[in-house]
């Protein structure tokens, strides 16, 4: 292996360290409906966004906190000793994504002897956790 190809995996290791990932595979709401919910934590510090899906009516928010918990227990368990770190606030979701899954097919039946097709979708859903920059907690003060 090459010296910089060396020294990028090294770096990359070494970003991971600092980020945790929880993915939910085959939750069956459309994706357009769970990115509504996921707009509103993109960003956001961790226990800020956990208030904002415990307050959601939204059905997709309770899937999203229950993934967002198991986010931050995966964060816990790679960063044993930055405790403090999560309950300062200086933990924000870095990355949420939202995928289409599979689609089942179903027939319903429609008028005239006819067959109507219902799409029934579902998605992928993965949020990376990490700390925030410094210039993130500079704009984010000086914007209030």
């Amino acid at each position: 292996m090459g010296a910089r190809k060396r020294e990028m995996a090294e770096r990359l290791k070494e970003e991971r360290k600092q980020k945790a990932v929880a993915k939910l595979n085959n939750v069956p709401t459309s994706p357009r409906k769970m990115r509504l919910v996921a707009d509103l934590v993109r960003g956001v510090e961790v226990n800020r966004a956990l208030d904002i899906l415990k307050y959601t009516k939204k059905e997709a928010s309770v899937r999203l906190e229950k993934l967002l918990k198991s986010a931050i227990a995966n964060w816990e368990k790679k960063n044993e000793g930055e405790r403090k770190e999560l309950e300062n606030g200086n933990i924000c979701i870095t990355h949420i994504s939202v995928g289409q899954g599979r689609t089942l097919k179903r027939i319903r039946t429609a008028p005239q002897g006819r067959a109507a097709r219902i799409r029934k979708r579902s998605n992928h859903v993965t949020i990376m956790l990490g700390k925030k920059n410094e210039s993130e907690k500079v704009t984010v003060t000086e914007e209030q």
